[in-house]
């Protein structure tokens, strides 16, 4: 009774060897599967491409950084140069009017000539003295801040000659430029004809 038959005992052992069997086909199932998968996610394709793709970003990043810097030297540039171009302009102007500094300059010149011409100078004398020098101080003033206008302008449209190639100028600086350097030629030429008594001479006295 203690004993097991030999069917008994053929069962035992064919249901154990096939329990080993399928855990034993089951594990080799899994296995390869496994191993496959990790080996793909370490193939060294996989990392030489991931490398490229952030060599191919941070060359991307320089690039669209080195476009931004051009962008901002660009615009402060051409914000210099449009500066430059309207203080060109405004210089002329003040050459046709005389501005204030003309008026005080001239305004001094008459009190010098009052305090050093006496009484019984000639009437010629005292008026070159009082009036024509101050006359010839304002044409002075005039023709300085022409000059100033016609330098400043011609430095404005000559300076993307000396600048990055490939970079062309604003039409509206180099217009304004050119008001500038036209008012400053105006101004000049006027100055120079009321200095030399061309323009609006002193009386005669005789």
């Amino acid at each position: 009774m203690g004993t097991k038959t030999v069917d008994e005992a053929v069962d035992e052992n064919g249901t154990e060897a096939k329990s080993d069997q399928e855990t034993a086909e089951a594990t080799t199932a899994d296995g390869p599967a496994k191993t496959m998968d990790m080996t793909k996610a370490d193939e060294p394709g996989d990392t030489e491409a991931g490398a490229e793709a952030e060599e191919q970003d941070e060359a991307e990043d320089e690039i669209e950084a080195g476009d931004d810097a051009s962008e901002a030297e660009k615009g402060a540039s051409g914000v210099g140069q449009g500066a430059a171009a309207v203080v060109s302009a405004a210089l002329g102007l003040v050459s046709l009017s005389g501005g204030w500094i003309g008026t005080v300059a001239a305004a001094r010149e008459t009190l010098v000539g009052q305090l050093q011409t006496s009484q019984s100078a000639s009437v010629a004398k005292q008026v070159k003295e009082i009036y024509g020098d101050a006359w010839a101080t304002t044409a002075l003033v005039g023709g300085l801040f022409a000059l100033a206008a016609m330098i400043v302008g011609v430095v404005v449209l000559v300076r993307p000659a000396f600048g990055a190639p490939g970079k062309p100028q604003a039409v509206w600086i180099k217009s304004v430029a050119w008001a500038g350097v036209s008012l400053g030629v105006i101004g000049l030429v006027l100055a120079v004809a009321k200095y030399s008594d061309i323009l609006l001479g002193l009386p005669s006295t005789s």
